[in-house]
């Protein structure tokens, strides 16, 4: 039985931050039922009707409800979690009619989008791993089983660029040519593009050698970085078995690629031959691999995938030097930054970052390079705070913060404001969250829950306008764009982490939360938290109980899979009740609040929270203790271990 606390510090004016909350929860609990009945069919499936032309799509079903299941483990409504179910069925089986999956698994596609689709998945595994373990296991055993030919032991190397559960679905493209239009060719340029002499015409895009044989032979066989982000489907496997052989395949595939980095003076390269060579169908370059450095997004698709295997490494050994798969490229792009405005910069992404930026697109700030070719660098945006904040919720360490706060010394864009904008990432606020959790913003809870706020209520405006379209295949987009699920403010708020790594990671959390009574995951009703601070020693979480009549009684879990120990608490306490006056007093008095503390050592610390009562606990945590699991609070308790082996 882990410890009790009882709250006693009476709430009489309630906290601002603490009625947003419970109002966004309601708010979005009313949105995700209006998306399901006006977008989706009795199965769970999407109203799609048309056919998918070409490999691209399936990610884009998934994706529409990745952060839903994230949201009923947050404390979203009771049947929440059985409607996200309901979707992935639905939707697999919609994509297994229209040729995309065999086995309920993308049939073969790469990494960059796989991890998308993914998230969904993962999410569910965490609300309810005994449903899911199965599909889990034979998802992971794609890679880690050479029967499916995914995975090159010898060489260390995933086989191709787009794999899955087709190992026959070869190439990157059906057909001659890889399906381009003109306005990718305008925004990214051609993969392979030293092949044409200089100062050739052009070819018309049909017969462009770049997009049809070279791209087949050149870019669609060996290894991508990308394909690291599939580390994750193994972690998730270890979580919900235990079995050492998914951590060693972990370590023997990201060992590979962490030597490949370390070779290349840090940078990790893209490409891997079928020989095991990096750039051995490239002509030795170490860039211009498919979904690389060169095309199409470089950092933006590299990094990711970079950091989701690193943080998976370290998790499963303990050892975070292999962080060094990630942090010295980041450092390495980060060198190569200019002071520019954004209307200045050669960016590839001006549909990401005008929205983003606003009037600051005009603004000089710091841009980094996101794109390596024969000429060096280029392809210059914002250096997004995502991948460094990964690292540092991570790590809690002094250098990973520095990264942080040399982004923001350079930067020309006050990191305080927020901007009404909504990625279909269900992220990007990771730098106010900062300086709030400095200290420099101490208004940041309650306007970043109004901006979440007004992001649900503009999808509800998108969905009444669109809910009747008959969705062409060229805008299947449509359903990402009107998801009215915000989660970003919660997670942040509530679990004190960031919005997961979109393209793959697993949840990164100080804290995660048990309603005692329903015996499931998510903040009881009425309840609010919030988490000022994410110091391992001092981490803070304020818990209110904003009902007037109705006890509730929550459970504190140390990590996103109860992977932290509470070594010790300090909480608030008011136990002279003379603030309450006499008889015939009018007013009351202000409670006077003392400091209790109490001893855990172990992941789940439960706090009894009386009608209108409030505590704020200062946790000693002491991270990665115990291997990750998706054990609850509820499940009996096993030996404690020593951290991960």
């Amino acid at each position: 039985m882990h410890p009790v606390i009882k709250a006693s510090v009476p709430v009489l004016e309630p906290p601002g931050w603490a009625l947003a909350e419970r109002e966004l929860f309601d708010l979005l609990d009313r949105s995700w039922r209006r998306f399901a009945e006006d977008f989706t069919g009795p199965g769970g499936e999407l109203r799609y009707h048309g056919t998918l032309s070409t490999r691209d799509g399936g990610d884009d079903f998934y994706e529409v409800f990745f952060n839903w299941p994230q949201l009923y483990l947050l404390g979203g409504a009771d049947d929440l979690l059985a409607a996200s179910e309901r979707h992935w069925e639905g939707v697999t089986r919609q994509l297994t009619e229209l040729g995309m999956l065999r086995d309920e698994y993308e049939r073969g596609y790469d990494w960059f989008h796989q991890g998308e689709s993914l998230l969904l998945f993962y999410f569910l595994c965490m609300a309810a791993p005994d449903r899911w373990r199965e599909r889990a296991v034979r998802f992971a055993e794609l890679y880690i089983d050479p029967v499916h030919r995914n995975y090159d032991a010898e060489h260390r190397i995933i086989r191709r660029p787009h794999n899955g559960s087709d190992p026959d679905r070869e190439g990157l493209f059906d057909g001659e040519s890889y399906p381009w239009l003109p306005k990718e060719a305008e925004m990214y340029g051609f993969p392979l593009n030293w092949i044409l002499p200089a100062g050739a015409e052009t070819p018309p895009l049909d017969k462009d050698p770049r997009l049809g044989e070279q791209m087949r032979l050149r870019t669609g066989v060996g290894d991508t970085a990308v394909n690291l982000a599939a580390t994750n489907l193994a972690l998730n496997a270890l979580i919900l078995t235990g079995e050492e052989r998914y951590r060693d395949w972990i370590v023997e595939y990201v060992g590979a690629w962490r030597e490949r980095a370390a070779a290349n003076d840090g940078v990790i390269p893209d490409n891997v031959a079928p020989d095991g060579t990096v750039g051995g169908l490239l002509e030795g370059r170490w860039y211009g691999g498919h979904y690389g450095w060169n095309w199409p997004h470089g950092w933006h698709s590299v990094g990711p995938a970079a950091a989701v295997a690193a943080l998976a490494a370290a998790t499963v050994t303990g050892d975070d030097s292999y962080l060094d798969l990630v942090g010295p490229t980041l450092d390495e792009v980060i060198a190569h930054g200019k002071t520019m405005t954004f209307a200045d910069a050669d960016s590839s992404l001006q549909s990401k970052w005008t929205i983003q930026l606003l009037d600051d697109v005009r603004t000089p700030t710091f841009h980094v390079p996101y794109r390596h070719g024969d000429d060096g660098w280029f392809d210059y945006n914002p250096m997004p705070a995502v991948v460094p904040a990964a690292l540092w919720h991570h790590t809690a360490s002094d250098a990973d913060r520095a990264r942080i706060e040399q982004l923001r010394e350079a930067s020309g864009i006050d990191w305080s404001v927020i901007r009404p904008f909504r990625s279909k990432e269900e992220s990007g606020h990771e730098e106010p969250w900062f300086a709030f959790l400095t200290g420099d913003d101490p208004g940041y809870p309650e306007r970043i829950l109004a901006t979440a706020q007004a992001q649900v209520r503009h999808r509800l405006t998108r969905m009444e306008r669109y809910r009747d379209l008959d969705v062409p295949e060229a805008d299947i987009h449509l359903w990402q764009q009107s998801n009215p699920v915000a989660t970003e403010a919660l997670v942040q708020l509530t679990w004190g982490g960031p919005q997961v790594l979109y393209n793959g990671g697993l949840q990164q959390a100080r804290v995660r939360y048990y309603d005692a009574e329903s015996r499931r995951p998510g903040l009881p009703p009425s309840v609010a938290a919030l988490v000022s601070s994410i110091d391992p020693q001092a981490t803070v979480v304020e818990l209110v109980n904003l009902d007037p009549e109705q006890a509730r009684t929550v459970i504190v879990q140390a990590g996103a899979f109860a992977e932290h120990t509470i070594a010790a608490v300090e909480y608030t306490a008011c136990e002279d009740p003379s603030w309450i006056g006499d008889l015939y007093d009018y007013g009351h008095r202000q409670p006077a609040e003392t400091s209790e503390s109490a001893e855990v050592g172990g992941p789940w610390l439960t706090v009894e929270l009386p009608r209108s009562t409030r505590v704020r606990l200062t946790l000693r945590l002491e991270l990665r203790t115990r291997q990750p699991s998706y054990r609850t609070p509820f499940d009996a308790e096993p030996a404690q271990t020593d951290g991960a082996e």
